[in-house]
């Protein structure tokens, strides 16, 4: 109820408790208020953030970019253009055994016009034409059948193991096959349309399917055996992205060093998947993930990806103009630049400089303890349960409870910086995705995953890869040994 100036005096005259209620009132009016202002603040800057958001300052994948241009986090100048220092260039270079020798002859003096059929050359001049040819080559197997002179015997000669039908493919086009299907993630009818352009043969998509299935079944051994070392490794890439079989949402979940990759899909994404893909729960090494909650579940150590923290903090500096943010994020690449450095020549960093680092880390969260807001988020004032906190407050937390997984690659040089590695190996698996839309069935599915594997742990070793695909049709795949 509004009072006018004059009402206010005379109540002032007669009756002072009803100003004193008035001004109490007024009083609490103007508390809720505030605190529905800040609230509101609060929830227009996490609104505006939202709309901010992007591949630098979120975990956002830059397809959801859109037409916008992200700046890159790279500073002018810092990497050329072109090859940089101490990369190995790839050029065509000439082979010491050519597989056909052209000889081309000089038959005339060009000057005199007289013979120079028997004379020799005095140099030869070299010149090679890489080139492929793009035809199938058919072998023709002819089994013999001799009768006995003395038993009455007809006797037949054994067709090679692998020769079963009156016709088929030979193991190097049904490489070709499932290298074009898993890796490059070509549609059957796209690959059926590419054999008839180079080979002039068309295929059936069964035979495609049943390429697949054949490598599937003879990759079981080897899946097994990249599980094993991965079990057995000191450090591994985890990382997890969802897909759907059948039209469902599943997961699918990578474990993976620079030598193995593991690829595995299960209906759920916590820790009852990667308890059911037998990796983790007996992994005693060091696991490098992106902080999802169900990975600290396991009792190995763990190292936090610092790119995914960058670019939050990055998000937290543009969005929520905070300071202690950009100043961890220089500390971060300040101590990254350390651990560069110093692995040319030493194992670690001394202990009064990893002591300075520490010191310096906690002094900047707590900066920003002083700096956050001590507002809240919340959608309405009546809501009950525990109140959202700032997207500022929660990172400041993780910085807080979590610094050795955060620094862990200070502490230890061979903990990388990222988890770059299975980001990288789970990148394509969504592309696949994109492209398909989903897998048709649970077997699709795994093989998939198993061949996407075996080809991704082979490219690691550096092995052939077409060459690795024919020798899993051959029962002769190749064998990771290590880690």
């Amino acid at each position: 109820m509004a009072v006018n100036r004059a009402e206010l005096l005379e109540l002032c005259r007669t009756n002072p408790e009803a100003v004193v209620d008035i001004i109490e009132k007024q009083d609490r009016l103007i508390t809720q208020l505030t605190e529905r202002i800040v609230q509101l603040e609060a929830r227009i800057a996490e609104l505006e953030a939202r709309l901010n958001r992007t591949s630098r300052n979120s975990s956002q994948p830059p397809s959801m970019d859109g037409f916008r241009r992200v700046q890159s986090p790279r500073k002018r100048g810092e990497r050329p253009p072109g090859g940089q220092k101490g990369h190995k260039g790839q050029t065509l270079e000439m082979v010491d055994n050519p597989d056909e020798i052209e000889v081309h002859q000089v038959r005339e003096c060009q000057g005199c016009g007289a013979s120079l059929v028997d004379e020799n050359p005095v140099k030869i001049e070299r010149r090679q034409v890489h080139d492929a040819e793009f035809r199938i080559q058919v072998t023709e197997h002819r089994a013999e059948h001799k009768r006995c002179p003395h038993c009455g015997r007809v006797n037949r000669a054994d067709f090679p193991s692998d020769v079963q039908f009156p016709v088929q493919y030979g193991q190097n086009l049904k490489a070709l096959m499932v290298y074009l299907c898993v890796y490059q993630l070509i549609p059957y009818d796209r690959i059926r349309e590419t054999f008839s352009d180079i080979f002039g043969r068309s295929l059936s998509t069964g035979t495609l399917v049943n390429a697949v299935w054949e490598n599937y079944r003879n990759l079981a051994g080897v899946e097994e055996q990249i599980r094993e070392l991965l079990t057995g490794s000191d450090v591994i890439h985890v990382d997890e992205t969802g897909m759907r079989v059948a039209g469902i949402r599943q997961w699918l979940h990578v474990a993976s060093t620079d030598f193995l990759t593991w690829y595995g899909h299960h209906r759920k994404r916590g820790k009852r998947a990667t308890d059911d893909m037998q990796i983790l729960p007996r992994f005693k090494g060091t696991m490098v993930h992106d902080f999802w909650a169900p990975y600290f579940r396991y009792p190995g150590r763990h190292a936090i990806c610092n790119a995914h923290l960058l670019r939050e903090l990055n998000g937290i500096s543009e969005n929520y103009q905070q300071t202690w943010s950009q100043d961890l994020h220089s500390l971060i690449l300040e101590i990254k630049q350390e651990v560069d450095a110093a692995r040319a020549h030493s194992c670690s960093l001394g202990s009064s400089k990893i002591a300075d680092f520490e010191e310096r880390y906690f002094r900047i969260l707590e900066k920003g303890l002083n700096e956050i807001p001590s507002a809240v988020i919340s959608d309405s004032p009546t809501k009950r349960g525990r109140k959202k906190q700032s997207k500022a407050k929660n990172l400041l937390n993780r910085c807080r409870n979590f610094p050795h997984e955060i620094l862990a690659f200070m502490y230890n040089f061979s903990i990388p910086f990222t988890n770059n590695l299975a980001e990288r190996d789970i990148r394509m698996a969504k592309l696949q995705q994109k492209i398909s839309g989903t897998f048709r069935s649970e077997v699709g599915a795994a093989a998939f995953c198993r061949i996407r594997g075996y080809i991704s742990t082979v490219k690691k070793n550096e092995r052939p890869v077409l060459d690795s695909l024919a020798g899993a049709f051959q029962g002769t795949p190749f064998i990771p040994l290590h880690a």
